[in-house]
């Protein structure tokens, strides 16, 4: 069966925006931004709540940046290994804002995880800080990578600020244009290579951000300017967002939805972002949203399913809108919510390689179970897969799919994806109105008998007789049939037998029973929320099938 192609839209409904509103560096479309929304607006609120304006930002950017720029050049990779915080902001800014390209490293990692990202970006220097270091008791994993890059303290450097960089900051505030890109920056190397008919600067890296690892050794993925604003703009013609939304953000930046739709997108379009260094605090979580009287709040199912339990009566009530990503939104946190508050969930589906948003749905055109309509400016091509009707492996293509996978075997090199067109690996069915329901990652399919079974279906059965519990299903070789099913979950009360009974009650076949469920006490999930297959597949192999379920 030939592949089918899918556009979104056509013709003159492709960019329904101006695509020369992204054609520029991040830290120029910050400066913008405050000459737009005004200087003394605030943009960010810490989770101290300390509350930086759109001034703070760029001169405190700017002071940084000029004394971080010293050691490095154009275009080189720096690590940055903090939480979600005012201080990464402007860490963020600051290497940009000069040319470095800022690599977010995931420390949850592990050790063995930055040191690899590290290996694959080529980064030399990491900017972290003291605090976090004690907070997140990294002293171990610090010292290993002391051994691999230099360590550079966010406090050291801010103790250390010459007369010449606080000078910077002062004319940064005025002219920040040509502190970037004047005589006193190398920046200025950039700006004359693409006089010179080289590639212009917004088509170069802004940031390297690394692949969840659900399924093996993370990949560096290079977004760059121009995919980044354009995913902004393209998300802001999608959904209506107004200058009185307040933001709340507890998801790390090290993730791309973190850090582009939880940070660069209210910063660029003038309304305020709420700062929580870590998801995993519920109730904290729950009652700094009542006290920010934040409209918005960026977050996944796992998560906001604890939110809404840990909080008090009325902490979620000023939110108009939950966008939920990472994973499927389950029935049960809609009628949780739908108990707790009348916001309106709306499911969306991004990737690191599309900077993130790729689709999502829309207040008044929202379909649950679905992850709404593909963005403006993008396109869609499905391919069969067989034993999987009436849906394809999902290939997309945009402005805001990435420059290119950076790969631990190639350290350093940015591969383009061919023809632009990049592969989710999702399997996905569209409907004749657009909307798009996501089977499962095309890895999440067991073959049980020459049929394909998706695990993310399994998931959703036990979800939906033990909704109290977390699951996760995998699947593992079978002499017999292929491969069989193994469910892991954290009810202990769980028995095969219920299972088959509701799966027939509920027109779901036995094949998608899994064979063995495991109790665990918990489910391993990633920094980002995703829930960490590998450990999960370690953890069903190490049972022996005479003690299981």
């Amino acid at each position: 069966m030939a592949a089918v192609t899918v556009a979104a839209v056509s013709g003159e409904d492709m960019y329904p925006f101006n695509l020369h509103h992204a054609q520029k560096p991040v830290f120029q479309a910050l400066v913008d931004a405050r000459a737009r929304y005004g200087g003394s607006r605030p943009a960010v609120v810490d989770g101290d709540e300390t509350v930086a304006t759109y001034d703070t930002l760029v001169m405190a950017s700017l002071a940084l940046g000029n004394a971080l720029r010293k050691g490095t050049s154009v275009g080189e990779s720096v690590g940055v290994m903090l939480p979600t915080s005012l201080g990464t902001v402007i860490a963020f800014f600051a290497l940009s804002a000069f040319g470095r390209v800022p690599t977010m490293l995931n420390f949850s990692n592990g050790a063995a995880g930055v040191v690899s990202a590290l290996r694959t970006a080529k980064v030399k220097r990491i900017v972290t800080a003291h605090k976090f270091v004690e907070a997140a008791k990294l002293h171990d994993m610090v010292g290993e990578l002391s051994q691999k890059a230099e360590i550079v303290y966010l406090e050291d450097v801010k103790e250390h600020l010459s007369v010449f960089d606080k000078a910077v900051a002062a004319l940064g505030k005025f002219a920040p244009n040509f502190v970037t890109q004047g005589p006193a920056s190398s920046f200025v190397a950039n700006f004359a290579a693409s006089l010179a008919g080289k590639q212009p600067v917004y088509d170069r890296p802004a940031v390297i951000l690394f692949t969840s690892g659900t399924e093996g050794e993370p990949k560096g993925v290079a977004l760059s300017h121009f995919n980044i604003l354009v995913n902004i703009e393209q998300a802001r013609n999608h959904i209506a967002l107004y200058p009185v939304d307040i933001m709340f953000n507890p998801l790390p930046m090290f993730h791309c939805f973190g850090l582009n739709a939880g940070v660069l997108l209210p910063i660029m379009l003038g309304f305020k972002t709420v700062l929580h260094p870590t998801p995993l605090q519920p109730k904290e979580i729950a009652r700094r949203i009542r006290e920010a009287d934040a409209t918005i709040l960026i977050t996944t199912d796992t998560f906001i399913s604890q939110y809404a339990r840990a909080g008090n009566e009325g902490d979620l009530k000023n939110l108009r809108l939950a966008v939920c990503g990472a994973e499927r939104v389950r029935d049960e946190t809609r009628q949780l919510l739908r108990r707790k508050s009348a916001i309106e969930i709306l499911e969306g589906y991004g990737v690191t390689e599309a900077a993130p948003i790729a689709a999502i749905n829309q207040p008044g055109a929202n379909h649950p179970g679905t992850i709404g309509h593909i963005l403006p400016g993008m396109q869609v091509r499905l391919e069969p897969v067989e034993g999987i009707p009436n849906a394809g492996r999902m290939f997309v293509k945009g402005p805001n799919i990435m420059l290119g996978y950076i790969r631990p075997d190639r350290p350093g090199v940015i591969q383009p994806p061919k023809d632009g067109w990049h592969d989710t690996g999702d399997v996905v069915h569209i409907d004749e109105d657009g909307f798009i329901s996501i089977k499962g990652r095309l890895k999440r399919f067991a073959k049980i008998g020459g049929e394909a079974v998706s695990l993310a279906v399994v998931e959703n059965c036990a979800s939906a007789l033990w909704p109290d519990f977390s699951h996760a299903a995998i699947s593992l070789p079978d002499g017999r049939k292929g491969e069989h099913i193994v469910l892991l979950t954290t009810n202990p009360d769980a028995e095969r037998v219920d299972l088959v009974g509701w799966a027939q009650n509920h027109g779901v076949p036995e094949i998608a029973v899994p064979k063995r469920i495991i109790y665990v006490e918990a489910i391993p999930v990633l920094g980002t929320g995703k829930t960490d297959y590998v450990k999960v597949e370690k953890m069903a192999r190490a049972e022996k099938p005479a003690a299981l379920s």
